[in-house]
């Protein structure tokens, strides 16, 4: 069957034909078009972004904004009936994280830029890393996931370190401590039979001195999903945005606080809380401030 192009694909490849001779400014316009087609929008922006043509969201947010076809959370973007444009939000999402993360540091007097070591867990293709990473420098950044692809696309694309995780939260090896382990969205997918498992191995890669913060699906996320919390505190369903993980082990999970605060006694201590936000993230997900102690 005869292949006919889309709108999309033949804007795309105008585009390039006119990067070809040279024509930076007539390749931009056409470009700017065919980002506008769902169906050629990333190889449309991956064009304007790699040739830093007018029109870059780099140029714009100063940052490298370059992002992975494999991106489980770009594609949800993609497919999202209330996302208008998915680069803009996809890019603005990280950037509105950074922000969250800045103030909740603030209110436990550990601000994100004197961190030294920074280890963001779970961190995907990097929709938060870059934002991180223009706030501290690559230098500073660790990223982990059990994806391995990402963690090389955030290696290649960010310069940060990275390493791969584990289905196995005991397999996971640090490289080392950390003042800082960022895990967001992770406890929002796991399974009661590794949700205190991960908590554990989370913690043992926190320094001396340093903090663990992560998020949660809380009471606001349970009633807008009209989810029904088990007598625990609990309730998981085998089913995410992922599809790189196998919905058991990564699906959606909510909890009360009563829950989390019994998890964290459990395996932190009651003590190592020393701040939760309620909603904090996204206005959707809770977010729990740990400090480890200095001796």
């Amino acid at each position: 069957m005869t292949h006919h192009p889309t709108p999309g694909e033949q804007l795309l490849r105008e585009g390039e034909q006119l990067l070809a001779r040279g024509d930076r400014v007539g390749a931009a316009q056409v470009l700017a078009r065919a980002r506008d087609e769902r169906d050629v929008l990333l190889a449309a922006h991956a064009l304007i972004e790699a040739h830093d043509l007018v029109g870059s969201y780099r140029n714009v947010m100063g940052l490298d904004c370059t992002i992975s076809p494999d991106d489980d959370i770009f594609r949800f973007f993609l497919g999202h009936a209330s996302s208008r444009n998915p680069l803009r939000d996809y890019l603005a999402d990280g950037w509105r994280t950074l922000a969250e993360l800045m103030l909740l540091l603030e209110r436990v007097d550990q601000p994100l830029v004197k961190m030294s070591d920074v280890l963001e867990f779970a961190s995907g293709h990097g929709r938060f890393t870059r934002h991180l990473v223009k706030a501290i420098g690559a230098g500073r950044v660790t990223v982990s996931d059990v994806v391995d692809s990402a963690v090389a696309f955030a290696r290649d694309t960010f310069a940060v370190r990275g390493f791969a995780s584990a289905s196995v939260p005991e397999q996971v090896r640090w490289p080392q401590a950390f003042d800082l382990v960022f895990v967001l969205s992770l406890f929002s997918h796991l399974p009661r039979t590794t949700w205190a498992r991960w908590l554990a191995q989370l913690w043992s890669a926190v320094a001396p001195g340093g903090l663990l913060v992560l998020s949660t699906h809380g009471a606001k996320a349970a009633a807008f999903d009209s989810v029904a919390l088990d007598e625990d505190g609990f309730f998981f369903a085998p089913s995410s945005e992922s599809h790189a993980i196998a919905a058991q082990e990564y699906g959606t999970a909510f909890t009360s606080e009563a829950f989390v605060r019994a998890r964290i006694a459990e395996v932190c201590g009651a003590e190592s809380l020393v701040h939760f936000a309620p909603v904090h993230f996204w206005n959707h997900q809770d977010a729990w401030v740990l400090r480890k102690s200095a001796s």
